[in-house]
């Protein structure tokens, strides 16, 4: 397949077009088999499973937080992780349902309501895990038949950026989520509780770009990920990209030096890149420069490519300047060697 896909050169070939562009390589970083938990991550995870509490996890944007709860839910078999997408506007009924009462108020005026609520009601990541603990016969008045269960079964279940939601969220869903239960006011307010057998298994992922209120933390099991060391960054661009990165090619230690250097305090970056940019940044390098054995001897391409890890106009400034010193470091010592 041809590479670049796009230059900008104001022509085509009308004979093959629609352009067909490759599958993104981005997606094998996603594979949950891949993933490399530190044992510190693996400790607390075992106590939130003995203990039946949510796993908290905390650590700067791309280091892993949210891959954790696909790599558990692939490892212990229990299918694809419900996730739950916090937002701004999240209310603690979120978690678990939303009902849609703007179109059960227009289906009214139009005369075209349904008398059967469960039209109007979405049953989200939490309130679905549950229902999914019980006997389908338990939860049929409360489930359309296209999403009634089989059997009953264990999910895990991820709260992603719980920090992005009002602080009023944490607050408000405490005792549900200390006791797994939870209440759907349209249709008789009745409790449902999870079977105490089959408990989903909540994890949940923040940012910390707001504190998070004690009570909340009181009923979690926490963890920060902290940034991988070299060896352990080693392990997972190998698990991850093994036919990118030979052992034996100096382009991973030179890719990570350069990777670090760009962490590093000194280089001033406000936002500095992280593990998810580092893997893109190396497929992208990868492929710019053809293969070659270490493409990190063409500062042109490295500079093309740092898109990938640098995103911000004034850290592009300040990363350029670094890149360019690091390179004529690399060529000094090389003359020198």
């Amino acid at each position: 397949m041809k590479f670049p896909f796009y230059v900008g050169g104001r022509t085509r070939q009308e004979d093959k077009l629609p352009a067909k562009l490759p599958i993104s390589q981005r997606s094998q970083l996603l594979n949950p088999e891949n993933y490399i938990p530190d044992p510190g991550l693996r400790d607390a995870c075992n106590v939130a499973l003995l203990l039946g509490q949510p796993l908290l996890l905390t650590g700067e944007p791309g280091t892993g937080k949210t891959q954790f709860a696909y790599s558990l839910a692939w490892e212990l078999g229990f299918g694809t992780p419900l996730k739950f997408e916090t937002k701004s506007t999240s209310t603690a009924r979120d978690l678990f349902y939303t009902y849609d009462t703007l179109k059960r108020f227009q289906d009214i005026q139009n005369h075209s309501a349904s008398d059967n609520l469960l039209d109007y009601i979405n049953y989200q990541a939490l309130g679905l895990a549950i229902l999914r603990t019980r006997e389908p016969s338990e939860v049929n008045q409360y489930l359309p038949p296209e999403l009634l269960h089989k059997e009953k079964v264990r999910s895990v279940v991820l709260i992603d950026e719980i920090d992005k939601a009002p602080r009023d969220f944490c607050n408000d869903v405490l005792n549900e989520l200390e006791h797994i239960y939870f209440r759907v006011l349209e249709l008789g307010n009745e409790k449902i509780e999870a079977d105490p057998e089959l408990q989903p298994i909540v994890i949940i992922t923040s940012n910390s770009e707001k504190d998070l209120p004690d009570a909340f933390l009181r009923r979690c099991i926490y963890y920060n990920l902290p940034f991988p060391d070299v060896k352990s960054l080693q392990d997972i661009i190998t698990n991850h990209l093994g036919t990118y990165v030979g052992n034996s090619s100096p382009f991973l230690p030179a890719a990570l030096d350069l990777f670090y250097r760009l962490r590093a305090p000194q280089s001033g970056l406000r936002k500095k890149p992280a593990t998810a940019e580092l893997l893109s940044w190396l497929i992208t390098l990868q492929k710019f420069t053809g293969d070659t054995n270490n493409p990190l001897t063409q500062l042109d391409k490295i500079l093309c490519t740092l898109s990938t890890l640098i995103k911000t106009a004034e850290d592009q400034q300040k990363a350029t300047k670094i890149v360019e010193q690091w390179i004529q470091e690399q060529t000094k010592a090389s003359r020198i060697g």
